[in-house]
């Protein structure tokens, strides 16, 4: 027998309607599209992380490394376990939630933070060999389910605005657009960059994302070469008023290929320290935060995807949900321990899934690419932010389209969905979208007369929530941060 053949039987492509040569293309075809993380991640969460007598340019090929390692790692269980065409890495939105809301905005040591990521991570592991996990998704109120991707959608598009200088802070309106747009190099090449990948991807370009992250970083590096130089903020604020996101047209940071590249141990297993320095109440808080928000970001893609693969069954259930839960679990916690944060399902995959990858060979095919990437580290660190941040309105706009499986005409689903698609970027919290959702859904539901409709879990996922509500405003936080 040979590897094919093999192949074929381990990952049972006749069950699935498959064949190597498709299963290898939907794998190529979803790393494209995911792989802009590889450069996205690092240049987040290097904002939140600091290590002592390392370089910021270090530490995000650090970061950059630990993505790959990561998502390598969970997306092969993805492949041999949960045998689905999933890629997994450090998700978009967590990782904002991680460096915006945890480190920067609580004033939480991203140590601790990481280590808050290991937790949840374990405590996934358990609740989904139990079997739990699947149990609390089907409580999950479906109006939030559809809602929470399109919030993650617009706080995502917000932070890449900003970074964009496409917008800039105002005392006034709180944001606004940028009134030195046309004076600004950085904000004229972000629009034409998002412009670029806009249509290279409506085109159906392979890799379109990563090709407008390219040719937007090599219009920089030409422009300031020929003597153009971003805005400054201190004009900005001098003139208008108006605090401009400080962004640099060409990064400065040399390109260098040698061992200390790739050494990750300042922050591999930095979460122990986390650990040592824990706050009860802060860092209960932060974990259940991170859980509910890895939680449901993760249940939406597995739904989402594994309905257009065909993988649901008549009642709308994804058989052997907990594998594909399991692998993300798994992953979640090797990541908090190599030093990034919690690594989840990428809806990318659907991308692989519409080229015809039914099975853990597609998976494979992207693991396998995320270690190959491993040789171009050095050359992510050259990479301007404002091209790298253009990604997340791209995302942003993509994670809009479930908004349309919402029925709008039933208040029982427009309130609760709503809620959650304002709140997550008007509070610039992932979390209290989510908890605007799952609070009022039963309570618009019992005012209509439909409290039949409302499980008991549903009413103690409100409550919770609303526990948290209360004790993150009570100022226990700042009491103990």
């Amino acid at each position: 027998m040979g590897l094919t053949d093999s192949l074929a039987d381990y990952f049972g492509f006749d069950e699935h309607d498959t064949d190597l040569r498709t299963e290898v293309i939907a794998g190529i075809t979803t790393f494209l599209t995911m792989s802009y993380i590889v450069v996205v991640n690092p240049a987040l969460l290097s904002q939140a992380i600091q290590i002592d007598g390392v370089s910021a340019t270090r530490t995000f090929q650090m970061i950059a490394v630990v993505t790959l390692l990561s998502a390598a790692v969970a997306t092969f269980v993805m492949a041999v376990y949960a045998n689905r065409p999933f890629g997994q890495a450090p998700g978009l939105g967590l990782n904002a939630f991680f460096a915006f809301t945890v480190v920067l905005g609580l004033g939480i040591p991203w140590q601790t933070a990481l280590a808050a990521v290991v937790v949840e991570g374990v405590v996934f592991i358990v609740l989904t060999a139990v079997g739990a996990r699947e149990y609390v998704i089907r409580l999950f109120p479906e109006p939030v389910k559809l809602a929470v991707g399109a919030g993650i959608g617009l706080f995502l598009a917000i932070i890449g605005l900003e970074e964009m200088r496409v917008v800039a802070g105002d005392p006034s309106t709180y944001l606004t657009f940028n009134p030195a747009f046309a004076s600004d190099p950085v904000a004229i090449l972000s629009v034409v960059g998002l412009l670029v990948t806009l249509a290279l991807y409506a085109r159906g370009i392979r890799g379109s994302v990563i090709l407008g992250i390219i040719l937007t970083s090599v219009a920089g590096y030409a422009a300031s070469a020929l003597g153009f130089s971003a805005y400054s903020p201190e004009r900005a604020a001098e003139l208008y008023g108006v605090t401009l996101k400080s962004v640099s047209l060409a990064p400065g940071a040399p390109i260098t290929y040698d061992a200390a590249s790739y050494n990750i141990a300042p922050l591999a297993g930095s979460f122990v320290t986390g650990l040592q320095n824990v706050e009860g109440v802060t860092f209960a808080l932060v974990v259940f935060t991170f859980f509910f928000v890895d939680f449901f970001d993760t249940a939406g893609t597995l739904v989402g995807v594994g309905q257009m693969a065909g993988f649901l069954d008549e009642d709308g259930n994804f058989p052997d949900i907990d594998k594909p839960l399991m692998a993300d679990a798994i992953g979640t916690t090797v990541g908090g321990i190599l030093g990034t944060s919690t690594v989840t399902t990428f809806v990318e995959s659907s991308t692989g899934v519409e080229e015809g990858g039914r099975t853990g060979m597609t998976a494979l095919v992207i693991a396998g690419l995320f270690l190959l990437s491993l040789a171009v580290v050095p050359l992510a660190v050259a990479v301007p932010t404002y091209a790298s941040h253009l990604v997340l309105v791209v995302v942003g706009i993509l994670m809009l389209s479930n908004v349309a499986e919402i029925a709008w005409d039933d208040l029982t689903f427009a309130v609760p969905a709503a809620l959650t698609v304002i709140v997550m970027p008007f509070a610039y919290s992932i979390a209290y979208g989510i908890a605007a959702g799952i609070i009022s859904y039963p309570v618009v539901k019992t005012a209509v007369g439909e409290y039949d409709d409302v499980r008991l879990g549903q009413w103690l996922l409100a409550l919770a929530f609303l526990l948290y509500f209360f004790v993150r405003t009570s100022g226990v936080i700042a009491q103990t941060v």
